[in-house]
């Protein structure tokens, strides 16, 4: 048994995972500590689409081919609230990869290298003379909270909770899909801006499906959240008839808390990295998974400080442009703008790929530009 823990994880989803795999992966001598409060595989309400971006993750962390086995999915397809479309192929293939495998496969990866993986829940945090005890009973160097959306250790912390106004809910389910479709859609709506559908085709004829909006916004229709997810969700996909249907909240990145307390480190959702824009998460997990995992062997002395850094180093630049992207995206016209402008420039669309499912900026020439047809649009309509 180890008396004190260099690194200590809780959560085993791809932030908890990529944190323990980077940690081993710079100091093999390391003793570091997983906890779940789930066996593995287990199921995790989400979308599953794991972009290009999250690929360069899992070869950082040495996992070239952990999804290797599943399907690539060449193209994209958006409609705007407004009803433009764009449809193309996009410049890196992105992976559909259900969590009970996507998870399951990341935790036995981390359990082969070293890594101990324990059930555990947790109920209670103290921190002392530069160690963190956990239930009373382990003691740690450094710990990465990366238990979720709901996250327990940033409870413990008095860390605040993510603000409902950048708190989005979903509900995700599967359905059936001809084995050769290779798009994916986003299908946005109007009614209850921003709010939008999804299918996702994993490749062996079935598909992810779901629909996501603001938590305020669903609360002020008055109805019973399921009649209203489910309900649009039929709506907009009414082809796609879905089975296993399961709700979850998504904590946006505006409403994000600082990145830790002491000696503990967030991560994931836990840390409120989702993208405003598109919901995607899996990307920002797996990035600051590894990141923390940096933090807490490379650092030591201080983690919290080096996690700071690199995630500002990695993550700045872009937040910033999510976090004013989405207060323009309050106005659907704004994003029929955007999409209008993607169909007709490939360079364009490309770029919303790089700001919705990775870590890109949007230069000022093209946000210009964008503001421009959207002012046009709306002096049109006026007159």
């Amino acid at each position: 048994m180890t008396d004190v823990w260099d690194v200590l994880v809780v959560g085993g989803g791809p932030a908890g995972a990529a944190a323990a795999l980077r940690a081993k992966q710079l100091r093999p001598g390391a003793a570091v500590l997983l906890l779940d409060r789930d066996d593995f595989p287990r199921d995790k309400a989400c979308g599953d689409g794991i972009a290009a971006h999250g690929r360069d993750e899992l070869a950082l962390l040495g996992l070239p081919d952990l999804i290797a086995d599943y399907r690539p999915t060449q193209r994209l397809s958006v409609i705007s609230p407004g009803g433009v479309r764009v449809s193309a192929r996009v410049a890196r293939p992105n992976h559909v990869v259900p969590r009970m495998v996507f998870d399951a496969r990341l935790v036995e990866a981390a359990r082969a290298r070293g890594v101990e993986v324990r059930r555990h829940r947790v109920r209670s945090l103290t921190a002392h003379d530069g160690r963190v005890v956990v239930d009373g009973e382990l003691t740690a160097r450094a710990v990465v909270a990366a238990d979720g959306a709901h996250s327990t250790l940033r409870r413990l912390l008095g860390a605040r909770p993510t603000p409902e106004r950048h708190t989005a809910i979903a509900v995700r389910g599967y359905a059936d899909m001809p084995d050769d479709e290779d798009a994916q859609l986003i299908a946005m709506q109007r009614a209850g801006w921003p709010a939008y559908a999804w299918a996702f085709p994993i490749g062996d004829g079935t598909a992810n499906v779901g629909f996501g909006m603001l938590l305020p916004t669903l609360h002020a229709t008055g109805l019973p959240g399921r009649q209203v997810l489910h309900g649009r969700l039929a709506e907009l996909l009414p082809r796609l008839p879905a089975r296993d249907l399961r709700a979850h909240h998504l904590p946006l990145s505006p409403g994000r808390p600082k990145p830790g307390v002491g000696r503990v480190l967030f991560a994931g959702d836990a840390a409120s990295l989702i993208n405003p824009l598109t919901g995607e998460g899996i990307y920002y997990a797996l990035l600051s998974g590894r990141l923390a995992g940096e933090a807490a062997v490379l650092s030591a002395g201080d983690p919290l400080a080096a996690y700071r850094r690199r995630l500002r180093a990695a993550l700045g630049r872009h937040l910033f442009t999510t976090d004013v992207l989405a207060r323009a995206a309050q106005s659907p016209g704004f994003i029929d703008a955007a999409i209008a402008t993607a169909a007709r420039r490939p360079e364009v669309f490309d770029l919303l790929v790089e700001v919705g499912l990775g870590a890109g900026t949007v230069p000022a020439p093209l946000a210009a530009a964008v503001v421009s047809r959207w002012i046009r649009t709306n002096l049109g309509a006026r007159g």
